[in-house]
């Protein structure tokens, strides 16, 4: 008797406790104080038109850059660091950032965030070598 209200008390704990996932994804509002932080570049993807397949540029990358750390911070200012396996030269340096809605510049280079869970931002851009041209990098909050 002791164990089947026991197992029945589990039941009902841990059926409360749990979330209930209604399948929408989580999304977070995009302003500077949710955003800032520090990523790891995790995907580089692009496409030379819409209409093209997509190429992983992230493969491409040299080991020594695909371990880097973007910190974003509130001020506006980033600071790329040259994390885990070190380049030769050293890749650390500092730069900029903004915000304004779904647009985002970053070093300079300006693109739409696409999502932002608060965990994973994908942001893309055109332009970058030809017009027309997608370029959509997938960072980790760390």
């Amino acid at each position: 008797m002791k164990k089947t209200i026991l197992s029945i008390a589990f039941l009902i704990v841990t059926t409360m406790s749990c979330k209930k996932d209604d399948g929408t994804p989580d999304t977070c509002s995009n302003d500077v104080t949710t955003i800032a932080g520090s990523y790891k570049v995790t995907a580089i993807k692009y496409k030379i038109n819409s209409t093209s397949p997509e190429q992983d540029f992230f493969a491409a990358l040299p080991a020594c850059e695909k371990d880097d750390i973007i910190i974003l911070n509130t001020n506006g200012t980033a600071n790329y660091q040259d994390a885990g396996t070190a380049c030769t030269p050293n890749n650390s340096y500092s730069s900029t950032w903004a915000l304004n809605g779904n647009s985002i510049t970053i070093d300079g280079t300006p693109g739409n965030i696409q999502s932002f869970d608060c965990r994973t931002l994908v942001v893309s851009a055109s332009g970058a070598f030809v017009p027309g041209d997608i370029f959509t990098v997938t960072y980790e909050k760390q």
